[in-house]
């Protein structure tokens, strides 16, 4: 432990070295990261302000979203920084600190992803008995195996690292504090420890991407006796969550699941992980399924309904012929003229405002 003191910055080596092509990174990044941030946010609070918070799918997916968001935000603004910064440097503690962050809520997101398929294996392989099986008691003992295993996964990550002694170069050509890159500039023998990392990450990263391809081949097989519009939507279904387990895992096993070794390409790959995969979720998730697109149409259409509602009730009918009044419907139409009858009404009964009716046909 004494050694380790002698490191107490890691300098970071980045993603180029070039600074034009850092600036371009920098721009490429903020619109991903912002883009991760709404589209994640905008899922979570449809969700949680519609029914489908009731439906084990969407309540899984609501957690996959919240664990994208603070998997992403412990690597992406550091990136951003570093990116814009002439010396990219991060601190022995911090170091340490992201990489136990980033293992918590990469492990919490591929545990999750695994509950999700059980989910639609149950849905699909079991109709008779999924209300039974997935109860909301069901649901939240499995979002809690999910956090306690990603749980023991990352202090396990912590503990293999913390004791490495760091007495030499500093320099790590990573873009964040990660395992192997860490193994790298340890000046001692790393090799049972990198066996260890091998077991821990690679071998649990397998598993559970051979896991979840077995349930959705089990899934495709169940398919086939379903008739053709039940099995269209199953499958448009399990393509979503099939796309985003590839995303995530493909990269993940490049690196994780070979003996410590770091190659140039695996900050690439880390990308596909860090960034690329959160910021595609809720795109994958939203386009590709009704329930969500009209959950959003319903809630952001009561929302706009409602601050329509303020503004007639604040300004008397002179209003309407304004700009803002026609503006205000002009957006109440433009979002809420694809609803069902039933979402209407029930848009039209929760803000109590007659003025926002115009344009929504009953």
């Amino acid at each position: 432990m004494d050694q380790s003191n002698n490191v107490t910055v890691f300098i970071l080596m980045g993603l180029s070295k070039n600074k034009n092509i850092e600036i371009l990174c920098f721009v490429l990044f903020l619109f991903c990261y912002i883009a991760i941030c709404g589209g994640n946010l905008l899922i979570m609070i449809s969700i949680m302000c519609s029914q489908l918070i009731e439906q084990p799918m969407y309540f899984f997916l609501n957690y996959l979203s919240l664990s994208d968001l603070c998997y992403t935000s412990t690597v992406t603004p550091k990136l951003m920084t570093d990116l814009l910064a002439e010396r990219k440097t991060i601190s022995y503690s911090n170091c340490m600190t992201q990489l136990f962050t980033t293992h918590l809520f990469g492990g919490v997101e591929i545990f999750i992803l695994t509950g999700m398929a059980y989910d639609r294996y149950v849905a699909i392989c079991k109709p008779l008995h999924y209300t039974v099986i997935m109860s909301r008691e069901r649901c939240n003992t499995i979002i809690t195996a999910c956090c306690t295993g990603a749980l023991i996964h990352s202090a396990s990550q912590f503990l293999l690292t913390i004791f490495l002694p760091f007495c030499g170069p500093n320099e790590m050509d990573h873009y964040f504090c990660d395992v192997y890159p860490l193994l790298k500039l340890a000046c001692t023998d790393t090799y049972r420890i990198g066996l260890l990392v091998v077991v821990n990450s690679g071998l649990i990263a397998l598993m559970t991407f051979v896991i979840l391809m077995v349930s959705y081949l089990l899934i495709l097989y169940t398919l086939r006796a379903y008739p053709a519009e039940s099995r269209s939507k199953a499958l448009s279904t399990c393509t979503s969550h099939v796309t985003v387990v590839v995303l995530f895992f493909a990269p993940a096993l490049f690196i994780y699941i070979r003996p410590a070794t770091t190659f140039p390409e695996d900050k690439v790959f880390a990308l596909f992980y860090t960034i690329i995969a959160p910021m595609f979720n809720p795109l994958i998730y939203t386009l590709r399924n009704t329930e969500m697109k009209n959950a959003l149409r319903k809630v952001w259409c009561c929302h706009v309904l409602l601050r329509l509602n303020k503004i007639y009730s604040n300004h008397p009918a002179p209003l309407l012929g304004g700009i803002r009044g026609q503006a205000g419907i002009i957006i109440s139409v433009v979002l809420c003229f694809n609803l069902t009858p039933y979402q209407q009404t029930e848009c039209n009964s929760y803000s109590h405002a007659s003025p926002p009716k115009i344009g929504i046909k009953n």
